[in-house]
């Protein structure tokens, strides 16, 4: 998946200690948590934060994404690309789970006064994908290898922008929405390759559309900023605040309705403000206030079920293709936190776990064995990533971090493959070149990318009767 903002990622680390002193704020003095209204509030307000954490996050990356107004890295200023130049390594901490086998191009459109015209170039060699999610974090559009994009220009058209005539030879790309947040990945084969991917890169371009056909380039400020500033999340029923804000610069869509008629009982919804919503009573704000601490615990709560109604079906993994959701609010706040940007499946399937076969948490005080009888049905390729908790590759003397499907990797007799990996390089020469390093001490995920995965093979991989990810058992 791509590229949340760290500090969001936090749920999963924290989610326990925030149950904990919830359940203690319940016991203390003041409003009546057992009242009618406490109950509805806290209640619905556990809803909303689930409904509402994807628009939250996504207007934080953006935030603070957009803190500074040169180029640097993933950070930049909107209408621009800004390129992640270098192959990412364990000091990586812009982004959670960042790939180690491609570079990041990132850009965040701002729609409101004119389209922007994207322009494609001809990409050989490299798998890419550029993909447009929206503010509600559905991948909306998708260029790239896998499909029929060609090299061009594309005019991105916001609300009110759909019959805007757009000149000869562009194609048109027309979006729900004013902000839209464009993921660009790009293959790297290795670090000989870092210089052809940035050519690429250089090749993909933003032009205001009345600026397209001139020799544009986005304007240079006059006093450059570079400190990023991170954007503080509000707590409290200032979340709901705020949600209703960013309901209201974006529209939810029409099959929406139903969940939002239920959350406006508690006076949130596009335009609102709870916190001085004179209709609400006490009890009702304190339920919603507890709500939002609760938050983070239940979405952690979510993801462990998600987790375990497909451990079995998916040898143990988290599965999905995911970028769509629908009305599945649980899976699209889940993946808000594991995944944030994640690309639709005929672009890539994710695998992640956390635990080992039998169900113990992973540790980089055990070793463990993954056998790979065949490799992931692709048009384009896979990637083993190990990351610590906190979304970070793993720091280690060989500067490893990822399998792909061109590593050198020894091969059973048979052509399968066994992956090792622990914290300390095994002393056998062969299991020591099918290493890959876990955090010493620690617990870590395991995460595969399927990329490009063949149509005919998705339904069941998603499914769980096709190909399956290796089984994570401990071994020497």
């Amino acid at each position: 998946m791509s590229s949340s903002i760290r500090a969001y990622r936090g749920v999963l680390l924290v989610a326990a200690v925030v149950l904990t002193v919830v359940l203690a704020a319940c016991g203390a003095s003041g409003p009546n948590q057992q009242s009618a209204d406490y109950q509805k509030g806290y209640r619905l307000g556990l809803d909303a934060y689930t409904y509402g954490l994807p628009l939250m996050v996504t207007n934080a990356t953006y935030q603070t994404m957009t803190s500074v107004n040169v180029s640097n890295g993933a950070y930049g200023p909107v209408n621009q690309f800004n390129n992640v130049r270098a192959a990412n390594n364990a000091g990586s901490k812009a982004v959670v789970a960042p790939g180690s086998t491609s570079l990041s191009s990132i850009a965040w459109l701002d729609l409101r006064d004119e389209p922007q015209v994207l322009h494609v170039p001809e990409v050989t060699g490299h798998y890419f994908v550029l993909a447009l999610i929206d503010p509600y974090t559905a991948n909306v559009k998708n260029l790239g290898s896998a499909g029929t994009t060609k090299p061009g220009d594309y005019v991105i058209a916001g609300p009110g922008q759909h019959e805007v005539k757009i000149p000869a030879g562009t194609q048109r790309l027309d979006v729900d929405y004013s902000r839209i947040w464009i993921i660009g990945s790009t293959e790297l084969k290795g670090p000989d390759d870092v210089a052809n991917v940035n050519k690429i890169q250089d090749g993909y371009t933003l032009t205001p559309l009345s600026k397209y056909g001139t020799n544009y380039a986005p304007p240079a400020p006059s006093q450059p900023e570079t400190s990023v500033t991170e954007y503080q999340m509000p707590t409290g029923v200032q979340f709901f605040d705020a949600l209703g804000q960013q309901l209201a610069a974006f529209p939810p869509p029409a099959r929406d309705d139903a969940e939002l008629r239920k959350l406006a009982e508690v006076g949130i919804g596009p335009g609102t403000t709870p916190s001085k919503d004179s209709k609400l009573s006490s009890d009702t704000l304190k339920g919603l206030a507890d709500a939002v601490a609760a938050g983070p615990a239940q979405i952690e709560k979510d993801t462990q079920k998600l987790f375990a109604e497909g451990f079995a079906k998916n040898n143990g993994y988290l599965l999905g293709g995911f970028g769509q959701y629908g009305t599945d609010y649980t899976l699209r706040a889940v993946v808000s936190q594991i995944g944030l940007g994640a690309f639709v499946p005929h672009q890539a399937i994710y695998a992640m776990s956390w635990s080992d076969h039998d169900k113990k948490a992973l540790s980089g005080s055990t070793s463990y064995v993954l056998h790979m009888q065949d490799p992931p049905p692709t048009s384009e390729g896979w990637s083993l990533t190990v990351y610590d908790l906190h979304g970070a590759l793993v720091s280690n003397p060989l500067n490893r971090y990822a399998f792909t499907n061109s590593s050198q990797l020894a091969r059973n007799s048979d052509g399968s493959i066994d992956f090792y990996l622990r914290s300390t390089e095994p002393t056998n020469a062969v299991q020591a070149g099918n290493w890959l390093p876990t955090p010493s001490g620690q617990g870590f995920e395991v995460t595969w990318r399927l990329f490009a995965p063949e149509p005919n093979k998705i339904d069941g991989i998603l499914g769980g009767s096709g190909w399956q990810p290796p089984v994570i058992q401990p071994g020497q």
